[in-house]
């Protein structure tokens, strides 16, 4: 599978100036959109394990929770493990860092967990810098280019090709907005495209976007196909995957308008495979709303849906099958400064302030 080729022509992708709206340009091939985010990168000295040892893909989100009291936890997202290091005791993760973290030359215990359970923890830690990598750029073969882009490749200033913050908005196969990606575009070169005569294949820094993981590159392939025609296609990916899965179901229902059932409806989830946080929310989703269908992805998105907008009107009901999985596997939880919390039970009290009659079953 080519990462970005359409088959609905040249308009899979249309590059769009945010301030006013006008289009750039369209095409059908981008090549440069996945790639690895930066990573932050911790060393974490005198790493006591809680457990088994912390090898591999962590989880999705991993706190790190100070023994000053004073201070918050400080979370890191989608969490490898490097593994300790040989011939010490430090452990090495990296992720993707929170907005906020850690305060400067801080130094003091800090002990990790993943939402879950506690992973163990360590003396200090410090942060580790990464070697620079430039990256490659994105490149948006046989574009089209709009009357604006036009000109501003015609002027080819520095300041005329530097196009400010745009959106690369993406449709799938059948035509149908699913996501899109903010950038800031500034123009590297461009020439004609071998796609065809008065197209161009134009290259964007690649520094100013941050790109989609790989292990979402499959993912992504699925979707941009069209939706899931069955429920549950989602259900034999690992978590990490779900979580991709999930981010492109929330972002395709935010372009999508939702026609409310009617009070009164009956739904009916499938629990078998509610076995983590983004498989909960993917039942619960295809339970209101049908295959791909969405319905929050945290307690605060599953509120605001609850009142109304998203296929669901009050009062309703919901045959829970199969709801010992989900009692299982999200009751015990923790916050992000650790203690333990019920997320199972959370979600059905959310569910029933809603106007939502839960049977478990």
């Amino acid at each position: 599978m080519h990462e970005d080729r359409g088959r609905h022509g040249r308009g899979r992708y249309t590059l769009t100036e945010t301030e006013h709206g006008h289009v750039w340009g369209v095409c059908a091939v981008a090549d440069g959109l996945f790639g690895e985010p930066r990573r932050g990168t911790y060393e974490l000295f005198g790493w006591a394990p809680e457990g088994a040892e912390v090898r591999g893909w962590v989880g999705s989100r991993v706190w790190l929770v100070p023994g000053d009291e004073a201070l918050g936890p400080w979370l890191l997202e989608d969490v490898e493990s490097l593994g300790q290091l040989s011939g010490t005791g430090s452990l090495v993760l990296t992720g993707l860092d929170d907005h906020e973290g850690p305060p400067e030359g801080h130094r003091g215990p800090v002990r990790v967990h993943d939402g879950h359970q506690w992973l163990g923890c360590c003396q200090e830690f410090a942060r580790v810098l990464p070697s620079e990598r430039a990256r490659p750029p994105l490149v948006l073969r046989g574009l089209a280019p709009g009357d604006q882009l036009r000109a501003a490749l015609a002027k080819g200033t520095r300041r005329a090709l530097d196009l400010g913050e745009a959106a690369l908005e993406l449709c799938d196969d059948q035509g149908q907005p699913l996501t899109e990606r903010h950038l800031w575009t500034r123009v590297r070169a461009w020439r004609p495209s071998s796609y065809g005569t008065g197209l161009i294949d134009l290259e964007l820094d690649g520094e100013l976007l941050t790109p989609v993981p790989e292990h979402a590159r499959q993912i992504w392939g699925q979707w941009l196909a069209g939706p899931p025609g069955a429920p549950g296609t989602w259900a034999g990916l690992d978590t990490r995957r779900r979580g991709a899965w999930l981010d492109l179901v929330r972002e395709r229902a935010c372009r999508r308008a939702h026609r409310d059932r009617p009070p009164g409806h009956h739904y009916e989830l499938d629990g078998r495979y509610v076995t983590d946080v983004p498989g909960l929310y993917l039942a619960l989703g295809e339970a209101v709303n049908g295959p791909g269908g969405y319905f929050g992805g945290c307690l605060a998105a599953l509120d605001d849906c609850l009142r109304g907008t998203f296929g669901y009107t009050a009062p309703a009901s919901l045959l829970w099958r199969g709801a010992a999985t989900a009692r299982e596997h999200l009751s015990p939880t923790l916050t992000a400064d650790g203690h333990p919390h019920d997320l199972f039970a959370e979600v059905l009290a959310a569910l029933a302030e809603g106007g939502m009659d839960v049977t478990l079953a």
